[in-house]
């Protein structure tokens, strides 16, 4: 099965979103494999936003993301990255189509709710940024035989 990142920005954790959102996830099938509280830093989110700390806007995603704490996310399924990342909706909110949880829960473009890898190896690369191996858990959900067929598992 593959694992992918799942961030609660504190837009989704002061605004009491968490628990919400991550019933969706688990709705649609996917397995909670880790799942964490942490304060961001200045270091990590250098790391993480790598590809943004030039551009001119950085200092602000910086701020939103050190604002409170956030709630960090492993979740595991068939194709994991892509389905966690189209559920998620464009990264506009006023962009996102509804039944997407940026289209349904949120109106900005920073202030997003949640972030999400992009593909496997971005997930692969996150999820070592903030998850040790003796965070993750492995355990059958009692439906798992009827999320999937017997040859997609």
């Amino acid at each position: 099965m593959e694992k992918t990142l799942l961030i609660f920005k504190p837009s989704a954790v002061q605004r009491g979103l968490v628990g919400d959102v991550l019933s969706r996830f688990e709705r649609k099938g996917l397995r909670i494999a880790a799942l964490k509280m942490a304060q961001l830093t200045p270091e990590v989110l250098r790391q993480h936003y790598a590809h943004l700390v030039q551009k001119p806007f950085y200092p602000l995603i910086e701020e939103s993301m050190m604002a409170s704490p956030v709630v960090l996310c492993c979740l595991e399924g068939v194709d994991a990255v892509q389905v966690v990342h189209e559920m998620a909706g464009a990264t506009n909110g006023r962009k996102a189509q509804p039944g997407t949880v940026r289209g349904d829960y949120c109106m900005s473009n920073q202030e997003n709710i949640i972030h999400t890898s992009d593909s496997p190896e971005t997930a692969e690369a996150e999820l070592a940024r903030f998850f040790v191996p003796s965070d993750y858990f492995d355990y059958v959900l009692p439906v798992q035989k009827y999320l999937y067929a017997p040859d997609e598992q």
